[in-house]
């Protein structure tokens, strides 16, 4: 099947682009923030399958039970020490209607039940009311934990009622080409472009079609700070981590549809910008409306989590960026791990293979790659009373995501001197700003390597 399944029906008036599954779940808070505006003008229907939800199994899509089935048809991957990869279920099952009691129902009935039971909305079941005017365009990646938990955070989209169009972005030479060339039409109809990642160049380039009068940037983590922050002092969008260094070949040829898209992204009196983040804004550009996230759809969606007494930790991708050195952030775990007694490693979906082997073999730590952000993973449960963290994102999420629950979260600086040579002159003040303005977080000093 097409990978533009669902083209056909009436165009939308909201289109978002995703990139990661971060992006996606923010992209739902949006939508659940919003769902008063989105659905203006559009009528409630029932929630019958969409041309899109069937398009997951043409284009490599989850087993749809998979989503709110712990593990799924894919489980969570948990590197045990000195073994090789082995999969574990990453979470307890949830409870189904008991066989006795399904007994004299009819099985179309008995298929609704189990389906409510595991989360999902029944045919039938109303969907509401935004999902009539919601398009979400996943600009698929190539890294495959990316694109697994991509798959399960659109399987949760289309049960909250939202149109899905699954786009192979980078699927060849002529696939820029052909999703461009294939969303020219939809783009130039759109009111409202939500967008998880402004600094991608996809999406600046799609920018540059679009005559939406109504832009919206949904947080793609820590880089929404910075995105901010640049666009305030009219500075070109450059990642946090790669700012410094000289702009590369790539780079000077972008740099018109970056300058345009920058332009695009500057409200005036043609032209709202919205910012929906969950992060600490400090300098907010003249014209440009921030809205804060709670994580209201998270908490009304999953949990709470049943919370047991010992630590669990979440990893980082700042070695796999380059930003630090990947001996001193094995020493680091090791020593947190033993300090705070933590048992699991949650690790992040850009972190290597090799180095999560590594990690597990030398500090004893079960490492898991959950199948869905961590917001939601630790708001499913269950979940260590503490989560210990090196500064990024989730300081600033999962406070929200669980609050209420009685869940700690301690945030360890980044010694410099675990920054590698080539790291971004900004990086050790970027990272520091992180943890410094976190909410609700128990900040813990640079673990001691000596």
């Amino acid at each position: 099947m097409s990978p533009r399944a669902g083209q056909s029906g009436p165009p939308a008036r909201t289109l978002a682009f995703v990139e990661s599954p971060v992006q996606l779940l923010n992209v739902l808070e949006w939508a659940h923030l919003h769902a008063g505006r989105i659905a203006a003008g559009a009528q409630e229907a029932p929630g019958a399958p969409d041309a899109e939800g069937a398009q997951g199994a043409g284009t490599g899509g989850a087993d749809p039970a998979a989503v709110a089935r712990p593990g799924g048809s894919d489980p969570a991957t948990a590197f045990l020490p000195g073994q090789a990869a082995v999969p574990v279920p990453a979470l307890p099952a949830p409870a189904l209607p008991a066989p006795a009691a399904l007994g004299a129902v009819p099985p179309q009935s008995r298929r609704a039940a189990v389906r409510r039971a595991l989360g999902r909305r029944a045919p039938g079941d109303r969907a509401p009311a935004a999902g009539a005017d919601l398009t979400v365009v996943v600009l698929a990646p190539t890294d495959p934990m990316t694109r697994g938990q991509l798959r399960r955070m659109a399987d949760l989209a289309r049960e909250d009622g939202h149109r899905v169009r699954w786009e192979e972005a980078r699927g060849g030479a002529s696939a820029p080409f052909q999703t461009i060339g294939g969303l020219a039409g939809v783009l130039r109809r759109a009111d409202r472009i939500v967008m998880g990642d402004p600094f991608s160049r996809y999406v600046q380039l799609l920018l540059t079609i679009t005559r939406a009068k109504d832009l919206v940037v949904v947080d793609d983590g820590t880089a929404t700070m910075e995105f901010v922050a640049q666009l305030a002092r009219g500075e070109r969008l450059v990642r946090w981590h790669r700012k410094g260094g000289r702009p590369g070949a790539r780079d000077l040829l972008f740099a018109p549809v970056s300058s345009s898209a920058r332009r695009r992204l500057t409200p005036n009196a043609r032209r709202r910008v919205e910012v929906f983040s969950s992060m600490p804004v400090s300098e907010i550009p003249d014209g440009v409306t921030v809205t804060a996230n709670g994580f209201a759809w998270t908490r009304a969606r999953f949990g709470p989590p049943t919370v047991t007494a010992g630590a669990d930790m979440v990893g980082t991708s700042l070695v796999e960026t380059g930003v630090v050195d990947g001996e001193r952030y094995l020493e680091a775990v090791r020593a947190l791990a033993k300090a705070h007694g933590a048992t699991r490693y949650f690790a992040h979906r850009r972190e290597h293979p090799d180095k999560l082997r590594r990690l597990a073999a030398e500090t004893g730590l079960e490492i898991v790659r959950p199948e869905l952000p961590l917001e939601l993973i630790a708001r499913r449960g269950p979940v260590g009373r503490t989560i210990l963290s090196f500064p990024s994102t989730v300081v600033h999420t999962l406070p929200l995501a669980l609050a209420g629950t009685g869940v700690r979260v301690a945030v360890c600086d980044i010694d410099p001197a675990w920054l590698t040579d080539t790291a971004s002159p900004r990086a050790q003040g970027f990272l520091s700003g992180v943890t410094g303005t976190a909410r609700d977080v128990h900040r813990l000093a640079a673990v001691s390597l000596a």
